[in-house]
């Protein structure tokens, strides 16, 4: 984490994550200007910000992320966001050149409690002028952030101050109302969460709060910065701006309450689906769900634009797959217009293709997996489409995927992945290698008004509805 000047004196960087920052650690020459520039070039998921004294709030954990530090200024919680050009390393062997903020794509998390007022200055360094709206906020209607309605639009080089309550306590997001088709498909958004100020009838308090964006990218194999103008075929499904396998993993406590928030600022829906567990929907962008209102689900679908959130009481021990069941979205790099291959025999024909196109793909005759499997030269800066190695060998995943860890050992509050899930004797799924037994084949129907069902000869009678045309009355059964 790297800071420009040093007036957090009470929060080294080493140590950023571990406290809020409050005014007292300032110094008024520093108060009376803007508040200190924090950045973060990790991929990391970042500790969580604690509260001062661990009140009144359990800090979220952003998956591969971080919360931005804030001072406080005469009552005033103060952020400073800065908008800028970003390098994202999206998995180990692939950087992407991205818009975003504070040194990331998506931009830290901003957390806040219900009443706080906040004060969030936004200077510009992109190459065109940009805005911030406060996805799902109550506020000033100048305060909403849409450049050319609300708001002169931020220049390069300028900053502008935006302030209001946090009125309401949920999940919500920011992300620019300018020029949103470059910005938002550069990778420009973040999350934004209001913990509740006191006990909330429809909040409960959660053991572990995780938060991520989905965002998607269409970066050809060999560039390394997205094509803005794509409406639909993306080829990098993103958590935060990071594809499977580097997605880090959810570390949790058996029998914890978790809850994990969710916005999707894509082109497109996700269903998004959990093993071994089910969960509710416990709020929106919109607030709090009543509770006559939920129901189990193990998929919940995440619209453009819409914030969910969900909870579970992690009670199974294990490493729970965590993914979109769109099945192009677990897949990175992936060239849509190849035609099946399956079942062609194609021995020597793609060797000799490759003397004349070096980077010549071809499908596998038996399947997708098995390109997974082929040592093919990859263009530079470039991830395998189906990649990623469990303890039984390749995953065969990509873009949208992660495991939720469930473990009895894992400490309260600690995050860290405790590594690969131990199966107990007998609970997992082994071998056969006795006989099996002869399938059974129902013969082909025999003529007229009897079919064969398995040797037996069965009676099929066919009753028409009666009535006008013969369609009324449906009398028949």
């Amino acid at each position: 984490m790297n800071s420009r000047r040093s007036f957090f004196k009470a929060a080294s960087m080493a140590s950023i994550a571990g406290g809020a920052l409050a005014a007292s650690a300032v110094s008024r020459v520093a108060l009376a200007g803007l508040p200190e520039v924090v950045s973060q070039n990790s991929a990391a998921s970042m500790p969580p910000l604690l509260p001062p004294n661990g009140r009144p709030y359990r800090p979220v954990m952003t998956l591969n992320g971080w919360t931005l530090p804030w001072r406080m200024n005469q009552g005033v919680k103060e952020f400073h966001l800065i908008a800028e050009p970003v390098v994202r390393e999206m998995a180990p062997g692939m950087k992407a050149h991205l818009w975003g903020y504070n040194g990331q794509s998506p931009g830290p998390t901003i957390e806040v409690v219900e009443g706080d007022r906040v004060r969030i200055f936004v200077t510009n360094r992109l190459p065109e002028h940009t805005s911030v709206h406060w996805h799902g906020q109550r506020l000033p209607n100048g305060m909403d952030g849409v450049s050319g309605l609300t708001q002169p639009a931020i220049q390069p080089g300028k900053t502008m101050v935006y302030e209001f309550v946090a009125r309401r306590p949920g999940s919500f997001m920011y992300h620019p109302h300018a020029d949103e088709m470059t910005q938002m498909a550069m990778g420009m958004m973040g999350a934004w969460i209001t913990h509740p100020k006191q006990a909330h009838p429809l909040i409960a308090e959660a053991d572990r709060d995780f938060v991520f964006l989905l965002n998607a990218f269409d970066i050809e194999p060999g560039a390394s910065r997205p094509t803005i103008s794509t409406m639909t075929d993306f080829n990098l499904w993103c958590w935060n701006s990071r594809v499977f396998p580097g997605i880090d993993s959810l570390a949790v406590r058996q029998n914890d309450r978790v809850r994990i928030r969710v916005g999707n600022l894509t082109m497109t829906n996700h269903p998004i689906h959990i093993h071994g567990h089910e969960f509710t929907v416990t709020g929106t962008d919109g607030g709090p769900i009543p509770k006559t209102a939920r129901w189990p689900e193990v998929t919940t679908d995440i619209a453009v634009g819409q914030m969910r959130q969900i909870e579970l009481i992690a009670d199974e021990e294990g490493d729970w797959a965590f993914h979109c069941h769109k099945s192009h979205h677990t897949m990175n790099a992936m060239g849509h217009n190849l035609p099946s291959m399956i079942g062609v025999d194609q021995s020597g024909v793609a060797e000799k293709i490759q003397r004349l196109i070096p980077a010549y793909m071809s499908m596998g005759d038996k399947g997708m997996a098995d390109m997974g499997m082929m040592e093919m030269p990859l263009p530079d800066n470039t991830l395998p489409m189906m990649t990623g190695e469990g303890p039984f060998g390749g995953l065969e995943m990509g873009g949208m995927f992660s495991v939720m860890k469930v473990r009895k050992q894992q400490k309260p509050g600690d995050y860290t992945d405790p590594g690969w899930f131990a199966h107990p004797a007998g609970t997992q799924a082994w071998e056969y290698t006795g006989e099996l037994p002869e399938a059974l084949r129902a013969p082909p129907p025999a003529s007229g008004s009897a079919h064969s069902m398995h040797g037996k000869e069965v009676e099929v009678q066919v009753v028409k509805p009666q009535g006008h045309g013969g369609h009324g009355g449906h009398q028949g059964h």
